[in-house]
């Protein structure tokens, strides 16, 4: 295979229910010249042999069977990567057919842009819509409120091979790897994100430990880069803010309440279009019981 425009980095850890539909939403892209870096991290379900009964070319499965972490294999995929530009893709979400080219020729046309995302569509279980993911468009917007999080949904990002090689991600950020390398770089780089919805973005309601870890490594993140900065004044209310959104999903988590969760993460949406144009892409990348020979 000549060398791919795009590596597209996908690290799962028992994934094994939802992989195939991830994957099946890759191979039915609309642009074609990338590499998919497949990274099985020490799962113990049936993932690696979800993974393995794909057979395409660009498809580079990597298991070693150590559990690394997330931050770990990515800095792992950015060193693997042959592309021009390197992209993210999670175990359990799914592409619109165009994300690729779209988010391709973006780049291809701004030059100045370091890193793009896209829209999102939330939804949980079997494709159930949940609403949309926030979002920003433009660099100023996105980093309105750097203390306070970015809108840029990281399994949509597409950016510069250079990009992630220079700032990489912090082993330790764990479930906040995403935020802290945008912390870290936004001052020197230049993001976007394009407005029309090109994923599919999973939102089960997570464990509470998990939810909670996630909010402490972010506050983390954000202490340290201010102290870095040397702003002092910001740590307080970054700390009393992320309490109180700590408190709102404990709330939703430990009564129950996934629509207060939702709510706390995802917009409203109502758009029959959008809403129609998911329900094909689930119906499609519904994985058979057996692999189709026609598309891997």
């Amino acid at each position: 295979m000549d060398r791919p425009v795009v590596s597209i980095v996908l690290p799962v850890f028992n994934g094994a229910n939802t992989l195939a539909q991830a994957l099946r939403s890759l191979l039915y892209q609309t642009y074609e010249e990338w590499e998919l870096i497949l990274m099985d991290d020490g799962s113990v379900d049936n993932t690696l042999s979800v993974a393995k009964s794909y057979v395409d070319p660009r498809i580079r499965l990597i298991h070693d069977g150590i559990n690394r972490g997330l931050p770990a294999r990515l800095n792992q995929a950015i060193d693997l990567a042959q592309g021009k530009f390197f992209a993210r893709m999670d175990a359990d979400d799914i592409a619109w057919p165009d994300r690729l080219r779209r988010q391709v020729n973006f780049l291809l046309e701004q030059p100045e842009v370091d890193l793009v995302g896209a829209g999102a569509l939330v939804f949980e279980g079997q494709g159930v819509v949940r609403g949309l993911f926030p979002l920003r468009t433009h660099h100023e917007e996105i980093c309105r409120q750097p203390w306070s999080g970015f809108y840029l949904p990281h399994p949509t990002w597409m950016g510069r091979i250079e990009w992630f090689k220079r700032f990489r991600y912090r082993i330790n950020a764990i479930r906040s790897e995403d935020q802290d390398l945008l912390l870290r770089s936004y001052k020197t780089s230049q993001f976007a994100c394009l407005p029309d919805i090109l994923l599919g973005y999973r939102q089960d309601v997570l464990p509470l430990k998990s939810v909670l870890m996630g909010r402490w490594s972010f506050t983390r993140a954000v202490l340290r880069q201010l102290a870095t900065e040397k702003k002092y004044g910001p740590m307080g209310r970054v700390v009393l803010e992320q309490t109180a959104k700590a408190t709102v999903d404990w709330l939703a988590i430990a009564l129950g309440l996934k629509k207060l969760f939702h709510r706390h993460r995802a917009l409203p949406m109502s758009d029959d279009r959008i809403i129609e144009e998911w329900r094909r892409c689930w119906r499609r990348c519904q994985a058979d019981s057996e692999v189709n020979e026609d598309t891997v």
